[in-house]
């Protein structure tokens, strides 16, 4: 098993209401994707970081293999939803892939 975990830091000119609208179609745009993508495991969106935390949202989805993600990556639902929910609002993104063991899972 593949996770594929992501942090966005929204742009700054976004607050109070328009923040929230923003955050909460990126979760439901991919959140959305589950059952549509081969591969796809799970996919949840976190948009309630603690004060303490440095990112807006969080993307924590698991993929069957590494193949699997590539094919989401070019997937035109995620592609989509990728272009109107989140790209026109994010400002920063980190990224980390990483295989989970059977040990781990």
């Amino acid at each position: 098993m593949v996770k594929h975990v992501i942090l966005w830091k929204l742009k700054e000119e976004l607050a109070g209401a328009e923040k929230e609208t923003v955050k909460a179609g990126i979760k439901s745009g991919l959140e959305g994707l589950k059952g549509q993508i081969p591969g796809l495991l799970d996919i949840k969106v976190n948009t309630n970081p603690l004060t303490s935390s440095n990112c807006d949202v969080m993307l924590d989805s698991a993929f069957v293999d590494e193949a699997s993600l590539k094919g989401y990556a070019v997937h035109p639902a995620h592609v989509e939803v990728a272009n109107t929910k989140v790209r026109p609002f994010t400002a920063s993104r980190t990224c980390m892939d990483y295989e989970v063991s059977e040990e781990q899972a």
